[in-house]
């Protein structure tokens, strides 16, 4: 018997019915000679930091870093029933070989092995790497079966990212929220992402708009000067060409084509369905990984903009089925050569509709995977499709001794253009004039204009720029450069919003990132090693180097746990950093030792300045022994007077209740109280 694993139980149950295993039981199927089962996503995962060390349980600056010698991963209890569902069957005396068909991917060779290695496994993996969730894809895959060795790069990789992540996570997040009063989430990732936003920002802000005229003349034809930064020159330029004619001194005109765009790779993808569809890139992402388990797209995680050599007899039957999706006509005529090349393609090769999508009632999918699925189905069109040509006029015509410029634009075939969902508005076509011929001005005027700052981040645009960070800096070779993967770059995104470092502003039609002022603080105290994007785009580059064999996970490991010690030895907290990060609570008070504000939380009040060791404890023995709370309205008046009456003590002694007035006393290290009785 084969055991086959897959990530989710639909995957699980697509790939039992092509193998005959239609057995039902608890947590997997059966027949055909293979066993189908499951895992829940990661089943398994990094343990925390308590699980290495009980002390660690508690944040403590003295503790840090903390760099486990060896990893644990552990089973959280509501996946603890598919585990040793999963661990059974591994045991299995009939079980002979285990075929990984979690996603052909990265995370998907983590979920499997981490599985595989916690139940204490032995018995000979093979690897099902497929693209397409189809049944002859199905079929295929599994004669072609590889052996589970020719990943075990892959596993390293993943492996050390994990174990990367957990590291910085862990001791950058204590660290610095340790170090300023309040929770500050880390992340190996998301924090150059960040960064990013937060530079934009800072251009943006520093921008000053500076005006420029530019004079028009209209002679049959609008004709346009250079920019000018003196309105008086325009002026003159303007006043002196009124009533003139001009001369044409030049018409030049050029034929032009711009070929077809590649295919889709899921940040391609991600882009345009934000920039035309307003989706965000996790949106984007699960309607694609939907219709990928529907059978109606290929597999989404990749950053392959090309098909396969193998593939160009398929391609028509492909263009087929877009054109169905789409309900527009095919191209006339399907270049598939120009969307294949093997030596472009990585894992996995571009996002295209499957065949069966031109079977599929395409008005019965939901709306959002029915818009995606149309908008790989174009670019499956776009890029099969003959180029865009036109014909590009220029005209160059003298006035007064000034030369003005106009430029035209005529189509002579729409080629892939024919397919685009936003059609960008044509520039007019100019009339035939030659070269000396005399025009007549009937009017000339001043256009004012000022220059535009930087753009607020889109999704769009922020995926464009973690895919292109560092890349400068990057060998030309390599495979992966940028901040993150396609596969994780919107996950990277949700985590900065859901942590309060990024919101999403509409303004019109498009919705803007923004990075909070909790977010701008952050980068503001974060050393360079821990918001660079080149950074992080190399140790990226590094992560698939270690897939490929060519350095050693230890040597990236190493890396990583250098930074961190490094960090906690040499940073120094930036002073005055309560203007960046106020907590928010209402002040009850000042304090007494450096007249900041005191503010509440559930254990007590405290001073917002975290240089300052005041705070007033509620669970102090010296209210609980007499019954009575330090209650905000208490803590107000003494941190206001110094004293405030106190009705209805509790005597230990006697078991009655007194009234008597507390007094604060402070000297400047240690808090104390007193009571005294006010016979007055």
């Amino acid at each position: 018997m084969r055991l086959v694993i897959a990530e989710k139980p639909s995957v699980a149950q697509s790939i039992a019915a092509v193998l005959g295993a239609k057995s039902r039981y608890d947590g997997y199927l059966e027949g055909g000679g293979y066993i189908v089962s499951w895992c829940f996503g990661h089943l398994a995962e990094l343990a925390d930091a308590a699980v290495y060390n009980a002390d660690d349980a508690k944040w403590t600056l003295a503790a840090l870093p903390i760099i486990p010698t060896s990893f644990r991963f552990i089973v959280r209890s509501e996946k603890q029933k598919q585990f040793d569902i999963l661990r059974e069957l591994m045991r299995r005396e009939d079980v002979a070989e285990v075929v990984n068909a979690c996603d052909a991917g990265r995370e998907g060779e983590l979920i499997f092995r981490t599985v595989y290695c916690l139940a204490g496994c032995s018995k000979p993996i093979l690897r099902l790497w497929i693209s397409s969730m189809e049944d002859d894809a199905i079929r295929s895959g599994f004669q072609q079966l590889r052996s589970g060795r020719d990943y075990d790069g892959l596993h390293q990789s993943a492996l050390c990212r994990a174990k990367a992540d957990w590291l910085v996570g862990i001791n950058a997040t204590r660290y610095f929220s340790l170090t300023y009063g309040r929770t500050l989430n880390i992340g190996r990732v998301m924090s150059p992402t960040l960064a990013l936003l937060v530079q934009r920002e800072a251009e943006i802000s520093a921008f000053v708009a500076e005006p420029f005229y530019t004079v028009q003349l209209d002679c049959g034809f609008p004709a346009t000067t250079g920019r000018m930064k003196d309105r008086k020159d325009a002026d003159a330029i303007a006043n002196a060409c009124k009533g003139k004619a001009v001369t044409v001194k030049s018409v030049e005109r050029k034929e032009k084509s711009e070929k077809a765009p590649a295919l889709y790779d899921l940040t391609s993808l991600q882009r345009d369905a934000n920039r035309v569809l307003g989706y965000t890139s996790q949106q984007t992402l699960d309607y694609l990984q939907a219709l990928y388990e529907k059978k109606l797209c290929t597999y989404p995680r990749t950053d392959s903009r090309f098909l396969t050599d193998d593939m160009e007899g398929s391609v028509p039957g492909l263009v087929a089925a877009a054109a169905a999706v789409c309900g527009m006509e095919k191209p006339p005529t399907i270049c598939a050569k120009q969307v294949c090349s093997s030596k472009k393609v990585t894992d996995h090769h571009a996002i295209v509709p499957t065949i069966s999508a031109e079977k599929v009632d395409i008005a019965s999918l939901p709306l959002g995977e029915r818009e995606v699925l149309k908008l790989a189905a174009r670019g499956l069109l776009r890029a099969v499709d003959e180029p865009h040509r036109y014909a590009e006029t220029v005209i160059t015509v003298d006035c007064a001794g000034q030369s003005f410029t106009a430029k035209g634009k005529t189509v002579l075939a729409p080629g892939w253009k024919r397919y685009e969902q936003e059609q960008a508005e044509a520039a007019p076509a100019l009339p035939v004039v030659t070269e000396q011929q005399t025009l007549s001005v009937s009017a000339a005027s001043v256009k004012t204009g000022k220059t535009t700052p930087p753009k607020h981040f889109t999704e769009d645009t922020l995926l464009a720029a973690m895919e292109n960070a560092g890349k400068e800096d990057m060998p030309d070779d390599a495979e992966r450069k940028g901040i993150g993967t396609p596969a994780t770059r919107s996950g990277i995104i949700e985590k900065l919003v859901s942590s309060g470092f990024v919101e999403r502003r509409k303004s019109k039609k498009i919705t803007n990132l923004l990075p909070t002022s909790t977010g701008t603080a952050l980068i503001t105290v974060l050393p360079e090693q821990l918001q660079s994007p080149q950074l992080t785009a190399e140790w990226e580059h590094r992560l698939k180097e270690i897939e490929r064999g060519e350095i050693a996970p230890d040597s990236f490991m190493d890396g990583i746990a250098a930074m961190l010690h490094e960090l906690v030895q040499t940073y120094k907290p930036i002073p005055g950093t309560e203007v960046l990060f106020p907590s928010g609570r209402e002040a009850v008070g000042q304090c007494p030792r450096c007249g900041a504000e005191v503010t509440g939380s559930p254990k007590g009040f405290f001073c917002e300045n975290r240089t300052c060791s005041f705070v007033l404890w509620k669970n102090s023995r010296f209210f609980t022994a007499k019954k009575k709370a330090l209650t905000k309205s208490l803590a107000a008046a003494l941190l206001k007077n110094g004293r405030a009456p106190l009705k209805g003590c509790y005597s230990e002694k006697t078991g009655k209740t007194y009234d008597a007035v507390v007094l604060l006393e402070d000297d400047g290290q240690h808090t104390g109280y007193k009571l005294v009785f006010d016979n007055g």
